[in-house]
Order: C-alpha cells, then sequence, then structure tokens
C-alpha cells in the first residue's frame, strides 16, 4: 500500500513538472529537429508530447537552398502546444520575425537601410525575406521608372528602406525606390554644383517627346525645349535628334531646388534676326519657302531661322475672304515682299500680291476712261451689272448707265448672267478697287435732237454741275428712284441717301411714277453722258441761300420762317 502511494506521488509530480514545461514552451521561440518531410511540410520535434508541422515555404532561402532535410535543426515558434488534433502549432516565420524584429525596430527608428532579398511576387508587389521577416514590397516601390522584367532582381541580396512596421498585425512595407531616389538625388546634387549656366557640354539624348528631348548629363537628365533646338522652325525634335545620339548643348537655366536644367542648341550658333532691318529692307523683293499654313495667313522662311508672316489680306489683289491654303501649299517655294520689320518682336510681315502688278492699275493703264471693253456678265443685282474683266477684276454698270430710254429695272431684265457684253469706262478707282462702267454711254450722250444741234447741247440744257433741273419720276424701287429730266431724254438715278436732307424722309416709297421733282446736279461728265442728281444736295443749298439772305444772327426768326419766306420768295420769281 505505501509503495503505491509513492508510485502516484511520483507521478503526479512527473506531469506537473511537464505541465509547468508546456506553459513555458506557448509563445517562444525552441529549437527543434526535421523528423520527416510530407509534400510542402516539415514535420518538428521540439521535444513535447507531439510534434508540429511547418509549411516549407516559411523557410525561406533555407528552404530554396535545400538546406531543409530530414535532421536538420531548425528554430521554431510554439503557437500552442496541442491543437485538436493533438498537434503542436509551431511557425517558423514566427520565429524568423521574433528574432529580427527587434533588430529591425531598432534600424526603423534610426532610418537606417536593412539587408533583404525579393523570393517572392504576390499580388500588388512581391514578398521581402529581411534577415528572417518577411515584408512586403509593393509594385510602385521597386524601381524610380516602372519595369517590366523583375526576374534580375530576384533572389539578390540588396538594400531597402523600412516604410512601415506593424508589430500588432506582423506587417513589414519596404521601398527600394527609395534607395534609389537618395542615391540618385545625391548623385544629382553633386552633378549640379559642378555646372554653371552658359556652359556647354556633351550629352547623349535619353528620351524624345513632342514638346522637346531629354539629355543626360551623365547622371542627370536636362531638358532640351523643342524652341532651343535650332533657330528655324522644328515641328518635332525627331527631325533634327536621335535616342542615344550625342550632342553638344549650353546650359540655359539651372533651379537648385528642383535640380531641373534647361538646355539649349541654338544658343551655339549666331543669332539669324541681328541686323535684320539691313538685311531684309521694306520694300524689297525675297524668295522664301512656306512652312506652316493657319486660318490668317502663311509662314516663310526666308533663311535658317528667319521666318515671316503674309497675312491672309496680303495674299491676292482679287480673292477675298479665301483660306490661305487655296492659294498657297506648304513647301512651295514663293517670291514676297518685305512690309514691315520689328526685330524687338522678331517678326517680319510679308506680302505675296505686291510681287505682282496691281490688276486695277493694269486695267486703268490697258484702259483709260472712255475706252469700250468687252466681257461677261458675273453677276445681276438689283442695283446693276458686275462684269467680269481682264486680270480678274470685274466692273460694274449701274443701273441708270444701262440704257437712255428704259428705266433701270426694265432695262436690267434684258441681260442675264453669262451674257458677253461691251460698255464703256467711266471711271477707275484704283484705291477702292472699283471700275464703273456704262452701256447707254455707248449710243452717244442720251439727249435730244433739237439739244443735239446745239455746238454745246448739255450747257444749252442746262446740263451742268450745281444746275437746278426739274425731273420727272419714271421708276421707283428700295434703292431709290429713276427719273427723266424735263425736255431731255438723259436719265439718271437718285439713290435713297439722296432723296432728303432728313433720314426720315429718304424713303422711294414716298415718290410715284409721273411726280415732278426738283433736283441739283452733284456730278456731270460730258463726255461720258454720266449725271447724278440729289435733292439732299438742293435742299441743303436752299437752307444756305435762306440763312444768307433773310436771317441774321440777332433776328430772332425761326429756321422755319427763314425757309418759308425763301420759298415764297422762289415762287414768286
Amino acid at each position: 500500500m505505501a509503495q503505491q502511494t509513492v508510485t502516484k506521488e511520483d507521478f503526479e509530480s512527473m506531469l506537473l513538472d511537464s505541465f509547468v514545461d508546456n506553459d513555458a514552451a506557448e509563445g517562444t521561440v525552441v529549437r527543434g529537429k526535421v523528423v520527416a518531410i510530407e509534400k510542402d511540410l516539415a514535420i518538428i520535434d521540439v521535444g513535447l508530447k507531439t510534434e508540429g508541422r511547418v509549411p516549407l515555404k516559411e523557410f525561406g532561402q533555407a528552404f530554396r537552398d535545400g538546406q531543409i532535410v530530414i535532421g536538420s535543426d531548425v528554430e521554431v515558434y510554439v503557437d500552442r502546444v496541442e491543437n485538436a488534433m493533438g498537434e503542436a502549432v509551431l511557425s517558423r516565420e514566427k520565429a524568423r520575425r521574433e528574432e529580427s524584429w527587434v533588430k529591425l525596430e531598432e534600424k526603423y527608428n534610426a532610418n537606417e537601410r536593412v539587408e533583404g532579398t525579393i523570393f517572392n511576387q504576390v499580388k500588388g508587389g512581391f514578398t521581402v525575406d529581411l534577415e528572417g521577416a518577411v515584408a512586403f514590397l509593393p509594385r510602385s516601390q521597386v524601381d524610380i521608372r516602372p519595369i517590366r522584367d523583375i526576374a534580375p532582381l530576384m533572389n539578390v541580396p540588396q538594400p531597402f528602406q523600412i516604410l512601415k512596421m506593424d508589430k500588432r498585425r506582423g506587417n513589414i512595407v519596404v521601398s527600394r525606390r527609395a534607395i534609389l531616389e537618395e542615391s540618385r538625388a545625391e548623385q544629382r546634387s553633386e552633378i549640379v554644383q559642378q555646372l554653371e549656366e552658359g556652359q556647354v557640354v556633351d550629352g547623349v539624348v535619353k528620351n524624345i517627346t513632342d514638346y522637346g528631348a531629354f539629355v543626360d548629363l551623365g547622371g542627370i537628365d536636362g531638358l532640351l525645349h523643342v524652341t532651343d533646338i535650332a533657330w528655324r522652325r522644328v515641328n518635332h525634335p525627331s527631325e533634327v535628334l536621335t535616342i542615344g545620339e550625342t550632342i553638344k548643348v549650353q546650359i540655359v537655366r539651372i533651379n537648385h531646388e528642383s535640380h531641373r536644367i534647361s538646355l539649349g542648341m541654338k544658343q551655339l550658333q549666331a543669332d539669324p534676326w541681328e541686323g535684320i532691318e539691313a538685311k531684309y529692307p521694306i520694300g524689297a523683293k525675297f524668295s522664301g519657302r512656306v512652312t506652316n499654313i493657319t486660318d490668317y495667313g502663311a509662314f516663310v522662311e526666308l533663311e535658317p531661322g528667319i521666318e515671316g508672316l503674309i497675312h491672309v489680306s496680303e495674299m491676292s489683289w482679287t480673292k477675298k475672304n479665301v483660306h490661305p491654303g487655296k492659294i498657297v501649299s506648304t513647301s512651295q517655294e514663293v517670291d514676297v515682299v518685305v512690309l514691315e520689320v520689328d526685330p524687338d518682336k522678331r517678326r517680319i510681315s510679308l506680302g505675296l500680291k505686291q510681287t505682282l502688278q496691281n490688276p486695277w492699275e493694269a486695267f486703268a493703264e490697258k484702259n483709260p476712261v472712255g475706252s469700250t471693253i468687252e466681257g461677261e456678265v458675273k453677276n445681276k443685282t438689283e442695283f446693276g451689272l458686275f462684269i467680269g474683266l481682264e486680270g480678274d477684276v470685274d466692273g460694274m454698270v449701274h443701273l441708270s448707265d444701262l440704257d437712255w430710254q428704259k428705266s433701270g429695272e426694265v432695262a436690267l431684265d434684258d441681260y442675264n448672267r453669262g451674257d458677253m457684253v461691251s460698255a464703256k469706262v467711266l471711271d477707275v478707282d484704283v484705291e477702292k478697287e472699283r471700275i464703273s462702267l456704262g452701256i447707254k454711254q455707248l449710243n452717244g450722250e442720251g439727249t435730244s435732237s433739237s439739244a443735239s444741234s446745239s455746238s454745246e447741247p448739255a450747257e444749252a440744257g442746262g446740263l451742268r454741275k450745281n444746275a437746278v433741273v426739274t425731273t420727272e419720276v419714271i421708276e421707283v424701287n428700295d434703292g431709290g428712284i429713276e427719273v427723266r429730266i424735263a425736255d431731255s431724254d438723259v436719265t439718271a438715278f437718285i439713290r435713297r441717301a439722296d432723296l432728303s436732307r432728313d433720314r426720315n424722309d429718304q424713303r422711294p416709297e414716298r415718290f410715284s411714277k409721273g411726280e415732278k421733282v426738283d433736283a441739283r446736279i452733284t456730278q456731270y461728265d460730258r463726255k461720258t453722258g454720266r449725271i447724278q442728281l440729289s435733292i439732299k444736295a438742293l435742299e441743303i443749298a436752299e437752307e444756305r441761300e435762306a440763312v444768307a439772305n433773310f436771317g441774321s444772327s440777332d433776328s430772332g426768326a425761326s429756321l422755319g420762317d427763314i425757309l418759308g419766306a425763301a420759298l415764297k420768295g422762289r415762287d414768286e420769281k
């Protein structure tokens, strides 16, 4: 009986000692031995009542190097002594993390680099072995610029910067990019300190964009803008540069804070705009090549680096409101005349039409007033005909110059577009680019037979400038009235603006056919028979005469009283 009691006590003591040891083992790192390997699991004996299983991938580089075999001694972390299946819950990853966590925290707090190895790719990035702890490397933190092939960086020991540590969750985030940026910043700072504005250096074209090219100056990039490549127009940098080409550039500007460097190539060449006024005097004629066409004109290169603008208004004498692209084409060689030079704004105004003779001047020289021409009716409007003439210009035959006998509107019906007609040149205004023609003037002066028998029929009939004549209204239209001078066959057209000095009375509809109207002759050309009448001019002249004859500055009479007296005197006379 005594022997059984001792045995029972010894067993109880041994059991209690075992529990104490087990409690102490949980949450600690212990050394164990690999007793078996099953597929991707390592069976490890850590000296407890049962063995535990650990995934082989938790051994990291040691597993990949084949160092984990049966009999290998390893350190693992004991989560629990026994789970529902009676096995110990072990973790190699937690063991390594526990071992290295304190060391990593010290480096993190001191902002020091850590050594690690990229060993696997996961969603959004990669896993890194940091001296036993597994960290996450986001894809955006691998390099300064996105890289497609990560293979050269895999399984290679390299420095990393710890960005974040969360011990409660067991998360570590690292960056390789931060290391590269820091190294590059140090290198850029050293290089920038050695450079000066105005310095000429050699560089290699690294990248080409629409707005310029990036040039490697030996560890730091500078931007060569497209406008600084050459003095001439460069549409795209690829026209001049190629990637990998070594070029000589001048440092135009350095920003020491942002380490940005602006470069220039054209600065190494002479400025073609120096002495530009002497080189291209106003009025001189030059040849050039069309480089660019816009809605408002065309740019012409006179020499490399010197371009001038032909404004759309200076492109053609006769083609108005036409897009420049329909007159000239890109790369076309053209002759131009210098109109204006502004060296401060680096602008040259050019003219294309000035290289050709003014067609109105040419017409006037070839067809003086009184000569007869022939042309095609280009257009028919309510106020006359437009005749196409030599030199791509048009002349106008007014309604009043169509026929001596017929009214303007009736005579207009006798003509159609495309008809070939003859006309007499009445007037050529080169400045206003107008040619006045007359068809009725081909048939003489249009005066009556009795008047024409006199040596000076026009003067005898009272047809002289400023003379007052009585007319009869023969036609009324929107633009004015057609009249015939009394006791003659001479017809004329009184425009709406000449119907009255009062704008409210400048209405053609207030006149009717057969009505007698007095008007003043404002223009009369005996040679061409052209006559212009104005009721407005007559009213103004009568008003001035009335004020001069019947009024004074202190008489106190109203303008109505003065005009009334003047008109009464004229009637009595």
